[in-house]
């Protein structure tokens, strides 16, 4: 402390409590009791100030007022004192003479006499209510009683754009005591975050509970309703907070209890939430991404991963966040870009699980061949020398030779695709083996396969049964309404449906047993044998005939050019 500070004294003097016992009639009190008075009185006060600074705390002040003294009473169950209400502080006088020292409040004396014959004050007049008209006709009458009329112009304004009348308020001039008003509210001033409510009637409670129950039940049936209910229903946005919470609070339980069903049962109400084109899911992302990222990365999903498919799982996932950053990625937001980040700090953890890998491969891998190229090509050389150790090793588990014959085929399936683009052929395994370590080989044979599958020409093969032919001539009419409700695959713009008029159609109605047929095309003259009276051969040339397949077990209908062409 300072040399200048001085101690003040929290203590009442034992003088002090004989000046207060003489004002009340006790003249003569020992020293003793003056002192234990003193004691106890100044322990008191100190507990009351206590409790009065604690509400001119809680009520954002600097002053200490009665008011605050009042209620520090009323809690220690003393009744408040009455009289002291003034808005001001009052001065306080210091006298002394005789050796002490008083300081005391200056008060006026009062002659009794002028009090009684002074005038009265007035009575306070009866509550009354006056009535007046807001509103005559759709016209607000100009009384003392409204407001100023607004201008039609600034009504206009302000309906356009509200951010005018905040403007004009501003603008608008403002007298002397407004603007002290103002300063003083500015002081104790408590900005407060605006909640909203959003309750459900009982109606959308009662679907609530009846959708949740049914999406974790053990009713399959009851499940794949309700998750249709959530990817189609327009009417599920008051109750999306809620639906996220659950999957969110739900994901967090399960994973620490192992419990693999219940979590593909939250991933596929995650996905109905996403099919659904009424919902808006962008504000609700906060909740669903660590969810969903949860599932995909997380050390153990199940209590037996030896034998428990949830490697299932951490793909189903892992499609989900590849459709998170497919639909609500933005260069605002940068969804995609944290979401690769923080599944490629996964990666890059040496001590991280085999299976927690693989989810982060398998994530990768979904949100496209860029990202492959980016944080999964460089690693293959180094993901082949561990699976390899796993998979010939002596002292290994189980669950790690699973995890590890797991990844192999992984990256088996999502690498090729992308080394097809990449590399030209010919492919050489012997350049694989040097550049990609154990898994060369393998990636070399996928690459070939892909490259093999790619340049066969595609065969259309048609299960259907047994063609019973008949044919008729049709004359130029309109088709029936029986034709033109059947759907129809595209056909070859050789010959249009509507240049079609007087020619022959050959109809084939399937009522048999189902055999199989290739469709290949042939440029070579075909013969018919005409079902009728007149039994001739009658040459089918490729512009003039049609064939109508109609399967007779309910199936899709065909339309075939006599060249083999759909």
């Amino acid at each position: 402390m300072s040399e200048n500070s001085q101690n003040v004294s929290c203590h009442l003097s034992s003088d002090s409590m004989k000046v207060i016992a003489e004002s009340v009639g006790l003249s003569t009190i020992s020293d003793d009791t003056s002192n234990y008075i003193a004691d106890d009185v100044t322990y008191r006060l100190k507990i009351v100030t206590q409790e009065a600074i604690k509400f001119m705390q809680h009520g954002k002040r600097r002053k200490l007022t009665t008011s605050d003294f009042d209620q520090a009473l009323k809690v220690k169950n003393v009744e408040p004192l009455y009289g002291f209400t003034a808005k001001e502080f009052l001065p306080f006088r210091h006298a002394s003479g005789g050796g002490r020292e008083i300081h005391f409040i200056e008060e006026k004396e009062l002659d009794l006499s002028d009090v009684v014959n002074g005038q009265l004050p007035r009575l306070p007049q009866d509550i009354s209510l006056k009535a007046h008209w807001l509103c005559i006709d759709g016209v607000q009458p100009a009384i003392p009683e409204n407001p100023p009329p607004v201008s039609k112009d600034l009504q206009k304004l302000e309906s356009v754009n509200p951010s005018i009348k905040v403007t004009h308020d501003k603008l608008k001039p403002k007298s002397l005591s407004e603007i002290a008003w103002a300063k003083h509210k500015m002081k104790d001033k408590v900005n407060l975050k605006n909640l909203s409510s959003h309750e459900l009637s009982v109606e959308q409670q009662l679907y609530y509970k009846e959708i949740t129950e049914a999406c974790v039940g053990s009713d399959e049936t009851k499940r794949s309703e309700a998750l249709q209910s959530l990817s189609s229903d327009p009417g599920l946005h008051q109750m999306l907070p809620r639906f996220t919470s659950f999957i969110c609070e739900g994901v967090k339980v399960n994973i620490v209890h192992n419990n693999l069903a219940l979590l593909i049962y939250l991933m596929r109400m995650v996905k109905s939430l996403m099919d659904n084109p009424s919902l808006y899911l962008e504000k609700y992302l906060h909740e669903m991404i660590p969810a969903v990222f949860s599932c995909i990365v997380s050390k153990q999903l199940c209590m037996r991963p030896e034998a428990d498919n949830h490697w299932a799982l951490r793909d189903f996932a892992a499609r989900q966040m590849a459709v998170v950053c497919k639909n609500f990625s933005t260069n605002t937001n940068g969804i995609q870009a944290r979401i690769i980040k923080t599944i490629s700090e996964s990666l890059q953890n040496n001590k991280s699980s085999l299976a927690s890998q693989y989810g982060a491969i398998s994530a990768l891998g979904e949100i496209g061949p860029e990202v492959i190229k980016t944080f999964i090509m460089p690693k293959l050389k180094l993901w082949g020398d561990r699976t390899r150790s796993l998979l010939e090793g002596v002292l290994v588990n189980s669950v790690d030779k699973s995890a590890a014959e797991h990844v192999k085929n992984l990256l088996l399936k999502i690498v090729p695709p992308v080394l097809k683009t990449m590399r030209q052929a010919p492919d050489k395994p012997d350049e694989y083996q040097a550049e990609y370590g154990y898994l060369g080989h393998l990636l070399c044979a996928n690459v070939i396969k892909c490259r093999q599958t790619a340049s066969k020409p595609p065969v259309i093969n048609i299960s259907q049964n047994r063609p019973q032919l008949i044919v008729q001539t049709s004359s130029p009419r309109t088709p029936t309404s029986r034709f033109q409700a059947t759907s129809l695959l595209p056909r070859t713009p050789i010959t249009p449906l509507s240049t079609v008029q007087s020619q022959q159609k050959v109809v084939i109605v399937t009522p048999g047993t189902p055999v199989s047929t290739q469709a290949t095309a042939s440029h070579s003259q075909a013969f018919l044998k005409f079902v009728g009276a007149n039994s001739t051969s009658v040459p089918r040339t490729p512009t003039t005939s049609k064939i109508v397949v109609m399967p007779g077990q309910g199936g899709q209908q065909f339309l075939y050019n006599p060249d083999g062409t759909i």
